[in-house]
This record gives structure tokens, sequence and C-alpha cells, in this order.
């Protein structure tokens, strides 16, 4: 059986742990607050560059963009994105168990296909199981901005456009609610299911349909690519949080259990020693 000191060593342990963990879990919840902010702010601006760029597509008949078509495929492309950190529940094992299987299923050779990774610890991953990781960004913003990642974007849109990659799939946490997360795959490149989100509208383009998908399709391809980091930057914090909540609620009830045992054991001490004080005056007698 433990001693005293013992048990009241666990018990000053266990609450500076959850100090440290409430104290994170505040935290997260103040980014998380911010980051479903961050994520639904940019959708007006999603739903627009799609409805523009699904109207040119589909309304301008005789365009080809390499965007649109699709191509034999001879190398695909995986951007994963998690976190930089751990103590996030399962937020980074759920993607990444995904990405990994998707692979294992798909794929025969790892010449067939690269990682692009977005957060340390996807990166890590790969590396360790010596997978490709073609590209990658670590250190991200817990708000990030468009710039963060624009270097990122632009080159894995440029991989595809130069026959790099012959299609792009992303992987991420999509926010669902504080509570939950739901790991999605979407379909990046090549943008051959373009759909509107309502009834299409009818534009006038200046100069010409086929320059301005020139410009608009990279730009909406990266788009794509930060509202799918935003989202997962929501999930992560309301992941974080969540454990965070988790963890302080099991060290409180770790030292409801510790401080029970301590009392036991302290009065399981007392009562030996007034036994031993009440033994030793009858002897005495």
């Amino acid at each position: 059986m433990a001693s005293l000191r013992d048990i009241k060593s666990r018990i000053n342990s266990t609450k500076k742990t959850s100090q440290i963990t409430k104290a994170m879990e505040m935290t997260s919840a103040a980014k998380w607050n911010r980051g479903v902010m961050n994520a639904k702010a940019f959708v007006p601006y999603m739903e627009k560059i799609q409805e523009v760029t699904a109207a040119i597509a589909i309304g301008s008949k005789g365009i080809n963009h390499p965007m649109l078509v699709a191509r034999p495929v001879k190398k695909t492309a995986y951007i994963v994105i998690a976190s930089d950190r751990g103590l996030a529940g399962a937020f980074n094992g759920n993607v990444l168990r995904r990405v990994y299987q998707t692979i294992q299923d798909r794929h025969k050779s790892n010449d067939e296909f690269a990682i692009i990774a977005i957060g340390r610890v996807v990166r890590d991953f790969f590396v360790k199981r010596g997978m490709n990781v073609e590209l990658e960004i670590i250190g991200v913003s817990d708000q990030p901005a468009f710039v963060d990642i624009r270097e990122i974007t632009s080159s894995t849109v440029g991989m595809f456009a130069d026959g790099t990659f012959d299609e792009i799939y992303m992987y991420y946490n999509h926010y669902v609610s504080a509570i939950s997360q739901e790991v999605t795959e979407k379909k990046l490149l090549p943008l051959s299911e373009i759909k509107p989100s309502g009834k299409l509208t009818s534009y006038e383009f200046e100069p010409d349909a086929k320059a301005i998908l020139e410009v608009l399709l990279p730009q909406y391809a990266e788009s794509l690519i930060y509202g799918a980091l935003l989202d997962s930057k929501a999930s992560e914090h309301a992941s974080r949080m969540t454990a965070m909540k988790n963890a302080t609620d099991n060290a409180k009830e770790l030292i409801k259990n510790y401080t029970l045992m301590y009392n036991r054991a302290r009065q399981a001490a007392i009562t030996q020693e007034i036994t031993e004080i009440v033994g030793g005056a009858a002897a005495l007698e």
C-alpha cells in the first residue's frame, strides 16, 4: 500500500496537471471560437467563386481548360491537413489513418503517389513510413491567412498544370460541432465536377471566357485548399478543447479518489497509533 507521503505527492502532481489542462482548455476555447468565425466568414466567398467558375465553365461551350479535363492517372497527390502538435484527441490520428489506408488500397508503389503535408504531424507520420513527401509546410498560424500557404497552394496547382500530378485529393477534418469532426475526402483537381450552388447566372466577359478561366481556375483551386485549412483549424481547436476538458475532468476524479485514499490511510494510521498507545498503557498496569 502506498504511504501517506506518496499519496500526497500524487494529489499535488495531479492538481498541477489539472491546472495545466484547464489553462489549455480555456486557450483552445478562445481559438476555437475565432476559428469557427473565420471558417464561416470564408463560406460566402467560396460560394461566389464557385458560382462564377461554374457559370463560365458550364455556360461557355468549346472551352477545354487543362484543369477541367480528366486525364490518364499516372501519379496522384494527396494534400493532408492536420496539426503541428498533439494533445488534440483523435484529431490527427483519424485523418492519418484514413489517408494511409486509402493509399494502401489504391497504390502498389511509392512512385504512384506523393504527399503534400500541411502540419508537422503529417510530415513526420509519412516520412517515418518511407513515403514520398513532395511538399510540406509546418508552423501554420492558429488563425491562418491565405498568405501563409500561398506558396504551397500555388506550387501544388502548378504541379498539376505541368503534369507532375494527374489528380489531387485533399483530406482534412471537417468541422461539424464542438464535439464532432468528420474526416473528409475532396477531389481538388481536375475540376471536372464543378457544380453551381444555385441557379446559373449569366455573365458578360471581358476580354473573354477563356482568358478569365486561365486566371480564375487556379485561384478557385487555391481557395479550396485555404477553405479546407480554415475548416481543419476550427476542428483542431474544438478537438483540443474537448480533449483538455476530458483530461481536466479525469484529473479531478483522480484527485477525488486519491484524497479518499489519503483520508482512509491517515485514519488507519491514527487508529493504529491509538491501538499501540492503549496496548502500551495496558502493559504497564
